[in-house]
């Protein structure tokens, strides 16, 4: 759409993706031999629109229906059934269900932190939040600032330096900055995230992994002379994915710059003591937070401090009854199409009273241990990170789909080795065990070519 809707996530016209086809889709629906490796939105709708036709789910989904309100039933301890509060073409409804999953994500509700920006009440220029941007075109011959360091601010300096006059890009702690092709030009996803490396950071000595961490993330570019290197380089908070951000600050058309200190009427201060005029216009890739306006009773999500607490990533602990889940509320150095795949298959055993849950207090101590870990890798015990195979593992274990290693090298040597030392692709996931899928194995055989 051309502008961003209330509510809705919203992106701007150039959206690639930065996980590549062969790990994204869905575990039992390859996209077809066609497709790039990297898509543009529109082709990955395009792919969306197809998984619901050939599995036939059209006739289930109620389309531009707004859900207005969720609460527990009077009766909630004994059912676990929820009142749905919907809204469609302004006509009110009232349904029962006996589960909800909640898929909103975490790109929906913008944080614009101005007011730790001093004196941006008297910056002349304008300013928005980047989920307010959709093309270049009309900052054409303008000084834009860009503040944030993550994957839109980087795509959003990148397309404006083609434009603007100048681009400065903002960043508070600096990033890893990856390249979608890596070695001799493989997706770097097929390259990265595969079992055996997963293995081997588990076994190495933590100062060891740390220095081929920040060795491989370096090999690129020394990220110390473009300016962007992480304040703490060996955590492993998400990387930026862009393919142009270095040769475009080569260039001089994008100039990297530490934290604003503070904005004036034309120009801008930064923290390093340096002064930019004439800035026009301001945009802030600051992230999002994540909000939940639709639950009567918010703190049944946020049930800690504030914090969105939830075992496995997934189910609210405190819950009488086990029917309510969240879907699509983590991030690792994976695609989020199968993490949330993987998620709704735990979450339905769960509904289904076939996946046995530990007690309340057992759950608690689950997600403070994970919350411990997060701090000790990521830096901080709220992030939504997680590693991606240990967490895919976790969930597949308790529902019985996780491939045997042995198994499979005492019965099929060949797809044992592709398992193990190829990339971790979801049709791992569908190998054995419930929902298993025929054409996982030739897949998981095949995927190279259908790369190539």
């Amino acid at each position: 759409q051309e502008r961003a809707e209330e509510g809705r996530a919203s992106i701007y016209r150039t959206v690639f993706t930065n996980s590549c086809k062969e790990m994204m889709c869905y575990p039992d629906f390859p996209f077809p031999d066609d497709h790039p490796n990297y898509m543009h939105n529109s082709k990955l709708q395009e792919y969306i629109c197809k998984y619901a036709k050939h599995f036939d789910l059209l006739r289930h989904i109620r389309f531009k229906t707004l859900v207005t309100k969720i609460k527990k039933r009077p009766d909630f301890s004994v059912t676990g059934q929820w009142d749905v509060v919907t809204e469609k073409e302004g006509k009110e409804e009232t349904e029962v269900f006996d589960a909800v999953m909640i898929c909103s994500g975490h790109h929906v509700y913008p944080n614009l932190p101005a007011a730790h920006f001093p004196g941006i009440q008297k910056f002349k220029g304008c300013y928005f939040h980047s989920r307010e941007y959709k093309e270049p075109e009309k900052f054409r011959g303008k000084k834009v600032l860009v503040i944030g360091l993550g994957n839109s601010g980087c795509d959003i300096a990148v397309e404006l330096s083609t434009v603007a006059s100048q681009v400065y890009l903002s960043s508070r702690s600096g990033s890893w900055v990856m390249s979608r092709i890596w070695e001799h030009g493989y997706p770097w996803d097929m390259m990265i995230i595969t079992r055996f490396r997963t293995w081997l950071g588990n076994i190495l000595p933590r100062a060891f992994s740390d220095w081929l961490y920040v060795r491989s993330m370096n090999r690129p570019f020394k990220h110390e002379n473009f300016g962007l290197m992480p304040v703490n380089g060996t955590l492993r908070k998400e990387p930026v994915f862009n393919d142009d951000l270095p040769s475009r600050i080569a260039c001089g058309v994008v100039v990297v710059k530490p934290n604003v200190k503070e904005f004036r009427e034309t120009s801008i201060l930064f923290q390093d003591g340096t002064v930019q005029e004439d800035v026009d216009v301001v945009i802030f890739a600051t992230g999002y937070s994540y909000s939940y306006p639709f639950m009567e009773d918010d703190s049944i999500i946020k049930s800690r401090d504030n914090e969105v607490t939830l075992y496995k990533d997934i189910l609210p602990p405190q819950l009488e009854k086990p029917t309510m889940v969240v879907i699509g509320l983590v991030q690792s150095l994976g695609p989020i199409i199968p993490t949330s795949e993987l998620q709704c298959r735990w979450a339905v055993k769960v509904f289904q009273g076939l996946c046995k849950l530990p007690s309340v207090s057992e759950m608690m101590d689950d997600i403070d241990e994970k919350m411990g870990k997060k701090l000790k890798w990521y830096g901080s015990s709220n992030t939504l990170q997680t590693d991606y195979i240990t967490y895919m593992d976790e969930l597949a274990t308790a529902i019985g789909v996780r491939p045997s290693l042995l198994k499979l090298l005492l019965t099929d040597p060949r797809l044992a080795l592709e398992v193990f030392f190829g990339p971790c692709t979801p049709y791992q996931f569908r190998l054995m065990g419930p929902g298993k899928w025929s054409g996982a194995r030739t897949a998981i055989l095949t995927q190279w070519d259908r790369t190539l």
